[in-house]
């Protein structure tokens, strides 16, 4: 499986998660183009190389005029909120939102995500404030920045196009914040309420402060298509950096990894002494040709020195049933033993390979670190009957290893 996972180990907000994209390859210029359809006004957006902590990052800063600074917004980033609201600033409900999103060069799919992200910010609101969703004034997610990080987000992640999407548990602080509401627990309500909905894995840490925003877990409800994986194989790494140093590595990673493919099979067993090598052939025919994963016969000794046949077949669990049967019917077994396994497989692709002869089918495997190229062993003995050629001599012209 390749997937694009986020490491949230120090927390995650909505520009941290647009510029980790930004540096992993997310088109910047067609992201600043879609930013100036917006029917918004007073901002300017800035990417730039940092530092965070010493680790080198991306930075996606949203420049407000004055007028549309939201000030409650600064409490994470470490501020204390001033005593009074700037007098100028707009308050704007869900469905105001909707229309920017709507008007909005964003492709189709970009903006089905973003109006996924304000739905999932909305209801968290309201449920934390007690009032219906329409009837929320979105001081955080109606600020311009907000807005624009909303949008930024969709635009990357559909960008990039993963199908999988994975993240960390967001790691947050302790402590509280200010905000217009007053002073609030970190992490602040609209987080763990998000958190409580959407199943997301929050840890709290020994951080100071607020360092998992709405937004950001917003972005992770509404893009997560499950959980971490476990471990994984890194092909590329985009960081983005919070507002601030302090507690914490202060960035986002955005990385695509690969992992191998984990299942369970059945292994089906069984000791044969008094079958022919004929009706053993056959009946591993068959198997294979009615849906086993594998099948192969071992020699083995057997009690009075006899030799025998062990018969193993591997299918899934859902097979035994008809695996079981066959086996009954073209061997002279009368027991089968049976275990659940666990295994692991890389990705697999069927893929045409040129040669100096013509195409040969082949098979691309992936994953861990493996990429992998065979030919498929029909196709590279008609090649070599065709051409009159060593079959040794296809099998070097189309395999394939790196490492």
């Amino acid at each position: 499986m390749r997937c694009l996972l986020f490491d949230c180990g120090s927390g995650i907000a909505g520009d941290m998660a647009v510029a980790a994209m930004i540096g992993l390859g997310a088109d910047r210029e067609r992201l600043l183009e879609t930013l100036r359809s917006l029917d918004l006004e007073g901002f300017d957006v800035r990417i730039s190389e940092v530092g965070r902590n010493g680790i080198a990052a991306t930075d996606f800063d949203v420049v407000l005029e004055e007028d549309n600074r939201d000030h409650d917004m600064e409490y994470l980033y470490g501020s204390d909120a001033p005593e009074e609201r700037h007098p100028h600033h707009a308050h704007r409900t869900p469905e105001d939102i909707r229309g920017i999103i709507a008007r909005s060069s964003l492709a189709e799919d970009a903006k089905g995500i973003a109006l996924r992200i304000l739905a999932i910010l909305s209801e968290a609101e309201a449920r934390v404030h007690g009032v219906p969703v329409e009837e929320v004034h979105l001081h955080e997610v109606g600020a311009v920045d907000s807005i624009v990080d909303i949008v930024s987000l969709a635009f990357c992640i559909d960008d990039l196009g993963f199908d999988e999407v994975r993240f960390t548990d967001l790691c947050d602080g302790t402590g509280s914040v200010r905000c217009m509401h007053g002073t609030i627990p970190v992490p602040v309500p609209a987080v763990t309420e998000i958190a409580r909905r959407w199943s997301l894995p929050l840890t709290v840490t020994s951080m100071r402060g607020e360092h998992v925003t709405p937004t950001g877990a917003a972005f992770a409800a509404a893009v997560r298509t499950g959980p971490a994986p476990k471990g994984f194989i890194i092909e590329r790494i985009g960081t983005g950096a919070g507002k601030r140093d302090g507690d914490g590595s202060g960035v986002v990673r955005a990385m695509v990894v690969s992992t191998p493919e984990k299942d369970s099979v059945l292994k089906m067993e069984c000791d044969i002494d008094d079958c022919s090598g004929e009706m053993l052939g056959h009946a591993i025919s068959r198997l294979l040709c009615e849906g086993a994963k594998d099948a192969n016969a071992s020699p083995i000794v057997m009690k009075k020195s006899r030799p025998a046949w062990r018969l193993t077949v591997i299918c899934g669990e859902d097979d035994r049933e008809r695996m079981e049967r066959i086996v009954f019917e073209e061997t002279t077994t009368i027991g089968i033993r049976c275990a659940v396994m666990d295994r692991t497989v890389l990705d697999r692709t069927e893929v045409s390979v040129d040669t100096p002869w013509g195409p040969v089918a082949a098979k691309r495997c992936t994953g861990c670190g493996i990429d992998r190229i065979y030919p498929e062993y029909d196709d590279a003995v008609r090649i070599a009957e065709k051409n009159g050629i060593p079959l040794r001599d296809v099998y070097a012209a189309v395999s394939y290893i790196e490492h």
